[in-house]
Parts: C-alpha cells; structure tokens; sequence
C-alpha cells in the first residue's frame, strides 16, 4: 500500500508532500494528542477542521495512517476493546522530525539518481 512521495516545491510548507487532511491529521498528534488514539478520532478531528462542504471518509485517514506507519512518522499498538481490535496509533516524529524526514527521503532520490550534481549543487548551498 506505500504511497509514493509527491514535492511540489509551489506549495508552501508541509503541503509541499502532504495533502490539507493529511496534514491535519498528523497536527492532531503533534499538537492535540499526547496519548495513542484510534483512527476514528483522528477522522472527526480532520473532518471537524476542513473548509465547509469538504470531507474525507474514515478509510482514507486509516489509509494515511497506515502509511505513515509503514514510513516510520507513527506507530501503533493494538488493543482489544467493545467491538473487537483497536489500532492505537501515536507520533514516533514530532513535527520537525518529519521535516528531517523529507528532506532525507529526498535526497536520497536526488543522490541516487544524480550523486554528483546533487553533491555540488547542496556545497554550493552551504
């Protein structure tokens, strides 16, 4: 189920790599929630702030989730409660740790796939 990265370098901070309730949804760990929480909270969060009229299901916060988790940014615990099993999910990366994150994640592509320019081009930088 990974999802691909996607930069756009004309959109401003996180929404560079993130969509509007992707973004959302992680602030709700980094600034509401200091304790795992299901993703069914999350959703209601993300829902409870989008721009009148827009929405996202509950399967594409627990798809997000997900992917986050496969990248490393959460993690979860799974508990048993009324109704059955509970993903507890929980922030592994507070905001700037994300942003070290992408920023590696791309240039690790960048120095895959063009080492040297790459190298030239961030000494050029520092």
């Amino acid at each position: 189920m990974a999802r691909k990265l996607v930069f756009d370098p004309s959109l401003p901070g996180l929404k560079k790599v993130l969509r509007e309730h992707e973004e959302l949804a992680l602030r709700y760990f980094w600034e509401e929630r200091n304790e795992p929480t299901v993703s069914k909270m999350v959703w209601e969060y993300v829902n409870g702030r989008l721009p009148r009229g827009s929405s996202v299901s509950r399967a594409t916060i627990i798809n997000f989730l997900s992917w986050m988790v496969e990248g490393g940014v959460l993690g979860y615990e799974v508990t048993t409660g009324k109704g059955g099993h509970f993903n507890l999910y929980y922030a592994k990366l507070d905001e700037r740790g994300f942003e070290r994150h992408v920023i590696r994640v791309l240039l690790e592509s960048l120095m895959r796939d063009f080492p040297e320019v790459t190298e030239e081009v961030l000494k050029k930088m520092m």
